[in-house]
């Protein structure tokens, strides 16, 4: 498999944990790696919806909400999709747990993207794999459909979200035993890596660091970037 290779400085360098050694200069957040698979994939990946995402994509986007399907009406689950709406987007909703596999392939095949909301990380595999429409938003991305994933929808694209476990719960999917995601690119996002919000502050994100660091390459997202990644190029945005 060939592979782009890029590497930033983001964050505190003490929370530096991944495998590669760092080079290059860049401002003071630590080094930031990316490891992702050439080919015709597009992907932008946040960790919130971010402000630039009409000069990347447009047209109809179908929305993978399941992730916040744990927190009911609470009211930041829709304001990401109606802000979509407001950026101009026709948002098709395509709740994974209640859509006919058929019907999943049909929409995905008809949209311009997917966007995988945040949410529970694990909550979100476990409904991908326990319908079986993992495989099919797999191959639909790897053969071009572009994805646009926010927080927990960030996480899943990578080899495994195991690193996320300190973030999210697993008990959120009790059932869900294996931990692989799209395995689309080869690092593990790590979202909200600015450690400003609450329920997960900057020593979450060190203690991630520390022990999943040299396990997998990790990739600190902070909150107000997005990683575009498209036509074998990444880029920080």
């Amino acid at each position: 498999m060939e592979h782009f290779v890029s590497e930033r400085y983001l964050g505190d360098s003490s929370l530096s944990g991944s495998r590669s050694s760092t080079s290059g200069s860049g401002d003071s957040w630590g080094r930031f790696i990316v490891f992702c698979n050439l080919g015709i994939m597009k992907l932008i990946l946040t960790s919130f919806l971010h402000s630039r995402l009409p000069e990347y994509v447009s047209g109809k986007v179908a929305y993978i909400g399941d992730a916040a399907r744990s927190y009911g009406d609470a009211p930041w689950v829709m304001t990401e999709r109606n802000t979509l709406v407001e950026q101009g987007f026709e948002v098709i909703d395509l709740p994974v747990a209640s859509t006919p596999l058929e019907e999943f392939d049909k929409v995905l095949s008809e949209v311009d993207a997917v966007y995988v909301a945040g949410g529970e990380t694990f909550d979100l595999l476990y409904v991908l794999r326990s319908t079986g429409a993992f495989e099919i938003l797999q191959e639909k991305v790897k053969s071009g459909l572009t994805y646009i994933g926010t927080s927990a929808g960030s996480v899943l694209v990578g080899p495994s979200i195991e690193p996320i476990s300190l973030m999210d719960s697993p008990d959120k999917a009790p059932d869900l035993k294996d931990f692989t995601g799209l395995n689309l690119v080869d690092i593990c996002v790590v979202p909200h890596a600015s450690g400003t919000i609450a329920s997960y502050p900057i020593t979450v994100i060190a203690e991630i660091v520390a022990k999943y660091g040299e396990q997998y390459p990790l990739q600190l997202l902070r909150d107000g970037q997005a990683l575009v990644i498209e036509d074998g190029s990444v880029r920080l945005i």
